[in-house]
């Protein structure tokens, strides 16, 4: 025991003098790490007010919501990196904070959209609206007034002019011409002989420097009533009265000043709403509002609009599904052609056919777009030459469709390939030299050994497939752009559209930019894809088994 124990110290000294402890001794910290830690608390104390700052900018701005989900991200963030508790979260803050920024926070907008009826006619909140209304007017053009500012000392005077003479008819006080959100009233008075030495007149690039201070001024003159007592500023040159078009009511509707006729707001529609002779007529523009599940009924139960939507989902299904079968069957076959070992230059033939593959798609839509022109493709060229026929390709829609799918299935084709080739190296040779002896063919061998091998689990990569087709936006739109469009029919939809094409069309293009019945579609389109991905991982889960 003192034999060893004499060892043990022995090992220890020799060990306690070698470089190798000496580099895991704890070092007294340098100059960086004293800097390091100087700094540690102040860089702290910057980003927390940096932050605040932004919270109460949102704020300021009338962005509750808003200023309310940034201070609790970064009241998260500080009490995760700060706190010894939170030590175990520092790698899973990120991903949690970034999907609920770029998944969750998206998808709850989305979704609230949807309940709207937000659109192009129905952008602005309703306080915008009543304000864009009744700051409508008409200038009353014979009382218009040219005007001239003169510098005096550091303030300024401005003179009105007679309409008729073009002689000063009115001058202002001293004025300071300071920028402000309120408009400032301005008691005009009659010019006298003192005011024809007011200096010389401020420049053109002097008045625009000065423009956004008079067009706060209110120019009272003395002795006038009505519509003409007050100027407001129409420009670099002239101050004139004006007309409001609408008179804001106790009730909060609006009072046409040319009729007299009554609109009030209805929170229904999203328009202020004509009353008694007005009934039937709104006011433009509208204002966003909640309608409830009106975009969803719509969908089920407007036959103007159910139609081309059933229809278009239909075609979505469909193709998807022929898409996946097609691909996968020619990629499935390829990729047991490719297997066979007596084959010369198959990887020849390999890399040959997984080039669809590696050119970026939408250059090859393109490149096919190109192909099947009616009059200058080179398919139609072929055709012709052959059969004596060239397909309107582009115009008839079930030959459009034909070419999606031709199109779609050339570029998927390789990923099925590939991902088969992988799996027919995992099946056993001794299963296929069993069947030899048995006498079995070759296809004997791919429906009894080579297809029940791997389609288990090449299920879930088809489930994946199928829902990527099913929001393949990139070919709809660069190859038939949706076209050719159904007739008659309430909002354009084109019989080559897919659900997600569909939407697009209707958000941002020629449908009136209905921003909640696309933000609708869009939630359903989720909800389907969801429920694939959830087929999806229960396949996988199987697969595993």
């Amino acid at each position: 025991m003192n034999a060893t124990t004499a060892s043990t110290s022995a090992l220890a000294a020799t060990l306690s003098g070698s470089p190798l402890s000496q580099a895991y001794t704890r070092q007294p910290p340098g100059a960086l790490d004293r800097l390091g830690q100087a700094l540690y608390w102040p860089a702290i104390a910057v980003l927390a007010l940096a932050a605040l700052y932004l919270v109460f900018m949102l704020y300021a701005a009338g962005l509750t919501a808003w200023a309310l989900g940034v201070l609790l991200l970064a009241g998260a963030g500080f009490a995760v990196y700060l706190s010894k508790t939170g030590f175990a979260y520092r790698y899973l803050f990120p991903g949690v904070a970034g999907m609920l920024l770029f998944i969750a926070f998206p998808l709850a907008f989305t979704t609230q959209i949807g309940f709207t009826n937000y659109s192009s006619a129905h952008l602005l909140s309703q306080e915008r609206v009543r304000e864009f209304l009744l700051e409508q007017h008409d200038t009353v053009l014979d009382e218009v007034r040219d005007y001239s500012v003169h510098g005096v000392g550091k303030d300024f005077r401005l003179v009105l002019r007679d309409p008729a003479s073009g002689a000063a008819q009115f001058v202002s006080p001293p004025l300071a011409l300071r920028q402000g959100d309120k408009p400032v009233e301005v008691a005009m008075q009659a010019a006298g002989p003192s005011d024809a030495t007011l200096g010389t007149a401020l420049t053109l690039k002097e008045l625009v420097a000065h423009r956004q201070a008079l067009a706060q001024l209110r120019l009272r003159l003395p002795g006038a009533s009505g519509d003409a007592a007050v100027l407001r500023y129409l420009g670099l040159r002239e101050f004139g009265p004006i007309r409001p078009h609408f008179e804001e009511q106790p009730d909060g509707a609006l009072k046409r000043a040319a009729d007299g006729a009554l609109f009030r707001p209805d929170a229904t529609t999203g328009y202020y709403e004509g009353q008694g002779t007005a009934a039937g007529t709104h006011l433009a523009p509208g204002y966003k509002v909640m309608v409830g599940a009106q975009n969803y009924r719509r969908m089920l139960f407007d036959a103007e609009f159910r139609g081309p939507f059933l229809s278009i989902f239909g075609w979505t299904v469909v193709f998807s599904l022929l898409t996946v079968v097609f691909a996968t069957a020619i990629g499935m076959m390829l990729a047991v052609l490719l297997n066979w070992e007596d084959l010369r230059y198959r990887t020849v033939y390999r890399t040959l056919l997984f080039l669809p593959y590696a050119v970026p798609g939408f250059i090859s839509i393109l490149v096919f777009k190109g192909l099947f022109n009616q009059n200058f493709g080179e398919i139609n060229a072929i055709l012709d030459a052959l059969f004596g026929v060239r397909p309107a390709w582009f115009a008839d829609p079930g030959l459009a469709r034909t070419m999606l799918l031709i199109v779609n299935v050339w570029l998927g084709y390789p990923y099925i390939m590939i991902l088969c080739t992988g799996l027919l190296k995992a099946i056993p040779s001794d299963l296929y030299e069993a069947s030899a002896l048995a006498g079995a063919g070759p296809l004997t061998n791919f429906f009894k050994i080579t297809a029940p091998l791997i389609i288990k689990p090449l299920s879930p990569l088809l489930v994946s497939a199928f829902a990527f087709n099913f929001n393949n936006f990139v070919l709809i739109a660069l190859l038939t752009d949706g076209r050719p469009d159904y007739l008659s029919t309430k909002i354009p939809a084109g019989q080559t559209d897919i659900l997600v094409s569909y939407t697009y069309r209707i958000a941002f293009r020629d449908s009136g930019t209905d921003f909640g019945l696309a933000a609708a579609i869009s939630t359903l389109i989720f909800i389907l894809v969801a429920g694939m991905s959830l087929l999806n991982l229960r396949l996988m889960r199987n697969a595993n088994r």
